[in-house]
């Protein structure tokens, strides 16, 4: 195998039918430690394309090299069935396709940013009003040098580079760091889920020693941890409001453009057309991104196209001059002249840069080349020119700042752009709530907002999302916002604290991706902190001057979001752990024998619970509640990793759960939060028997193995774990799979033999020595495939919390009434498996907290 492949990415290698040489544990650790199941799983067998032993001893066993089989190709439960889910979609495309993707970008991640010169210069001057040439060119200077430090260096040169193999946003950023250290406060993590291919991680050398003592810093304190969740809660929150307030301000500013066209318009008509034009917005969101994008990315287009023509248009006829605003020396001036009111017009001038977050959130949906070159060569040039025509305008016209935009288009070209226009300020108004929806489902992969139903909008690329209650949702908020605050310049201050908050959670994200993964020089991190972070707390303590003229009203709504997702990361983060502290002990299992002390019924039953490791509390329940379990069970915890995607190889780990005589598997399905999950139960379970079947043949391949290489060495025969094989760079050369052997338990041979004979129609034994491996083999098929013609049923444990008594009323509060609403009003797990009624069954279970 080659390094490069792995330096690409690329799994041909991994996927190969060859055999390997991988590290094996000598000292593997005991099946049962006594009871102590928290730290060492307690199943008997492991097997997956990335596995090891789930335990705290794992890098201190000895370790020899063995020869392993052949790789498993895992189940695939993705509907969509991506190929090669792992790489970036926009790879190796034509050029049509690529020119086909410029227009997409246009428009469906520029139009915010592209509807600016709209609004800006207005909001500016109604709190700094235009006295004199110089003010116009103070202005300008402003708008410009923040237009080139926020949106072109930061976020085009620098944050995008942060992104998680091609995923944007305050949650990615958040995956990255979490990988790189173990930073989550949900303690589901395993040691296998860095052995992903996808990880990529870059461990710190012993030259970076700053790099590790803040990782380590990090992993050590829990105060650090929250404040980092905290943190990224908030980036979060801010993104939702922003695609509450970016409809409401692009459309009205659009719209009111009719009051410079026709002079009998007033502003309550203004209101109600923006209100028509934002239901109609909201009820095409349906259609999808790559739909609506590619239909309105040629308008977009144009309007990018007028803004420069425009541009040129008032500089030859106005006035040139204006070029003298790339001179910083104008701000001084006119911070010099206009002091305290300058101050104020901040908060507008840096509605010249709304949209760059889009940049960086959507980049889910296009890749990170096309969204850098489309701003670099269309839509910043265009925006130069836009705002150059305007204050060229403005330099003779000092009396029409309120509609700055409208009132400097040419009178023979004003319908025509005010028709763009408002097609722009549509456009523009999807930018963020296609942010918002990609944000969403990244905090609710990661168990950090509750869950809601996600529709799918293309088949080709799975990044592009719809939700409909969050869709609805933004629409009722916009409009309130719309109808209770109607001048524009109060919902612009909305508009800035939306987007400054987004912005400083960024740039704190970023300074510690370039401080644990990035390694680079601490002057450079410093100065990044100290212009940006700088500049935006500037920016930002302008917009909170005037937070009493209406736009609480936007901070009110972030801080409500903020707290929706606290409560319910708070929540299931304790109902993980008390699951964690009440799962069942492994003595108790092997006490009750192979029946589990009731009856078996032949058939398959999947029960699905949280716990990566462990037996539920919740199978007890139902060991007591149901007159019979199933002759085999399989354990399903979905489980979510700090990754985009898992690759479809990789997605699926198997163990062994108990003896054989048992038969009790667990599956523990992972996904990352840009995977797709919709599945069809009966795909779903033919693609399982399917992946089951290849684990018991690659079980007793190995055992064969074992035998050939081992001989009758021990009567009884520990089972070992193979480790992961990793190159200097980093890259993933092979994965081992582990060697398994029956647990014999002398003892228990006439329970299990009996046992086995009442889940069989046809008397057989337990395998002993003096079975072939191709017996054995045979018999726990044939046991497979009997038990599947019986039917799978799906076992569902609804577990509440509830707070106890003696608990504080705050906690009362929080867990049993907020916690609990949201938990019943959010959507199922099972919901992605259309499973008919007649193969549920479910059994509730409260934990007291």
């Amino acid at each position: 195998m080659e390094g490069s492949d792995k330096e690409n990415g690329g799994l041909s290698s991994m996927d190969s039918m060859e055999f390997r040489w991988v590290f094996q544990d000598q000292d593997s650790s005991e099946i049962e430690n006594g009871e102590d199941d928290d730290d060492n799983d307690d199943d008997v067998g492991f097997l997956s394309p990335t596995n090891g032993m789930d335990s705290d001893d794992d890098d201190n066993a000895e370790q020899r090299l063995i020869r392993t089989g052949p790789r498993i190709d895992s189940f695939d439960v993705e509907a969509l069935e991506v190929p090669g889910a792992q790489r970036i979609e926009f790879e190796d495309v034509t050029m049509g396709r690529r020119i086909i993707l410029v227009f997409q970008t246009l428009g469906v991640v520029f139009g915010d940013v592209g509807t600016s010169p709209l609004y800006t210069f207005s909001v500016m001057f109604s709190k700094a009003p235009v006295t004199r040439n110089e003010d116009v060119l103070g202005a300008l200077s402003l708008v410009l040098y923040t237009l080139i430090l926020v949106p072109l260096i930061k976020y085009v040169l620098i944050v995008l580079w942060a992104n998680d193999d091609g995923e944007g946003g305050t949650f990615a950023l958040y995956s990255l760091i979490c990988r790189h250290a173990k930073v989550s406060l949900l303690p589901n993590q395993l040691p296998s889920d860095a052995r992903i291919s996808s990880f990529r991680l870059k461990v710190p050398s012993a030259e970076l020693e700053r790099s590790l003592r803040i990782k380590e810093r990090l992993e050590a304190s829990v105060t650090l941890k929250k404040v980092l969740l905290i943190l990224v809660l908030a980036g979060t929150s801010m993104v939702i409001a922003d695609g509450v307030v970016t409809p409401a301000m692009s459309v009205m500013s659009a719209v009111g453009g009719l009051r410079v066209g026709v002079s009998g318009i007033k502003q309550d008509q203004v209101v109600m057309i923006s209100v028509a034009f934002l239901v109609i917005l909201f009820s095409v969101q349906k259609y999808g991104t790559s739909k609506v994008g590619l239909v309105v990315g040629p308008a977009l287009f144009i309007w990018f196209c007028s803004l420069g023509g425009i541009g040129i248009y008032n500089l030859i006829k106005y006035d040139t001059t204006v070029l003298r605003a790339f001179n910083p020396v104008h701000i001084y001036y006119f911070f010099k002249h206009n002091s305290t009111k300058a101050w104020y017009s901040l908060g507008g001038c840096l509605l010249c840069a709304t949209g760059s977050e889009a940049m960086f959130a959507d980049l889910c949906y296009f890749s990170v080349r096309s969204v850098q070159l489309t701003f670099a060569f269309v839509v910043l040039p265009c925006l130069l020119l836009g705002y150059l025509g305007q204050a060229a305008y403005l330099m003779e016209n000092h009396a029409d700042t309120t509609q700055a935009f409208f009132s400097s288009v040419p009178s023979g070209a004003f319908w025509p752009v005010f028709l763009i226009a408002n097609i722009a300020a549509l456009i523009a108004s999807r930018a963020m709530t296609t942010a918002t929806f990609s944000c969403i489902k990244q905090s609710t992969s990661l168990g950090c907002f509750p869950r809601l139903k996600i529709v799918h909008t293309s088949r080709k690329f799975m990044g592009q999302i719809y939700i409909p209650v969050m869709n609805w949702f933004l629409l009722a908020s916009s409009l309130i916002l719309v109808c209770t605050i109607s001048s524009i310049y109060e919902i612009g201050n909305a508009y800035g604290i939306a987007e400054l908050g987004v912005m400083m959670m960024t740039t704190v994200l970023v300074t510690l991706v370039m401080l644990l993964i990035w390694q680079i020089n601490i002057i450079v991190v410093l100065s990044f902190v100290f212009i940006f972070l700088g500049l935006e707390l500037t920016f930002f303590s302008s917009v909170l001057w005037s937070v009493g003229d209406g736009s609480w009203i936007i901070l009110v709504f972030a801080i409500v979001m903020f707290l929706i997702m606290c409560i319910w990361n708070y929540g299931s983060k304790l109902k993980y752990e008390t699951e964690v502290k009440q799962k069942m002990s492994m003595d108790l299992l092997r006490e009750l024998g192979p029946n589990l002390g009731t009856v078996r019924a032949p058939g398959i039953g999947l029960v699905y619970n949280e716990l990566a490791k462990g037996i539920p509390a919740i199978f007890g329940h139902f060991l007591t509640t149901l007159p019979a379990v199933h002759s085999m069970i399989i354990f399903v915890c979905i489980k979510y990793v700090p990754v985009p995607v898992v690759p479809q190889s990789e997605r699926f780990l198997f163990r062994r759960v108990c003896p054989k005589s048992y038969h009790i598997f667990r599956c523990i399905a992972r996904y990352g939060y840009k995977d797709v999950r919709k599945e069809n139960h009966q795909t779903f379970e033919q693609l399982l028997i399917e992946s089951l079947e290849k684990f018991i043949r690659r079980e007793a391949q190995e055992r064969s193995l074992e035998s050939d290489g081992d001989g009758d060495s021990d009567s009884e025969i520990e089972p070992s774990f193979s480790r992961v094989l990793i190159a200097p760079n980093g890259s993933v050369y092979s994965l081992g799979v582990p060697l398994l052997t029956d647990f014999r338990d002398a003892s228990k041979s006439i329970v299990e033999e009996s046992t086995s004979e009442e889940v069989n129609p046809e008397p057989s034994t337990s395998p002993t020595k003096s079975d072939t491996a191709e017996q054995s083999l045979e018999k726990e098929l044939s046991f497979i495939h009997r038990a599947k013609e019986y039917g799978v049923v799906y076992l569902l444990g609804h577990g509440e919390i509830r707070a106890r008594k003696d608990s504080w009323f705050f906690k009362k509060l929080v867990i049993n009434y907020f916690y609990g609403f949201l938990r019943k009003n959010c959507r199922r797990g099972i919901a992605n498996l259309s499973v008919p009624h007649t193969h549920l069954m479910q059994v509730g279970m409260t934990y007291m907290v």
